[in-house]
């Protein structure tokens, strides 16, 4: 199945992520809704590069960690982001979405 960012914000009227998403992009999806902890639970254990990212981006989110979001960007091979979240997150979802094969 392929959504394209647009249809992946609209989603966030759901109760759900849309099915058949990454696990990357529903802790994305519920970061958006305002769940961070079930963002979070989702991220945690995944490997990889897209998944530090989203870390990364969560650990932003909360503004507590700093220095370990920084330890995820590094880990993404990401820069530490400079602009807002609404951006970066628009950003990451475009990028995992166009990932996707359907």
């Amino acid at each position: 199945m392929v959504v394209t960012p647009d249809a992946f914000k609209a989603s966030l009227t759901s109760a759900a992520p849309p099915g058949g998403v990454s696990p990357q992009l529903a802790a994305l999806w519920w970061a958006a809704k305002g769940d961070w902890n079930k963002a979070h639970v989702i991220v945690q254990p995944l490997v990889g590069p897209e998944a530090a990212w989203v870390h990364a981006y969560l650990h932003r989110l909360d503004g507590r960690e700093i220095g370990n979001a920084a330890y995820w960007y590094r880990r993404a091979d990401k820069p530490f982001a400079k602009g807002s979240s609404e951006d970066e997150w628009n950003q990451i979802v475009a990028e995992l979405l166009g990932g996707q094969s359907g």
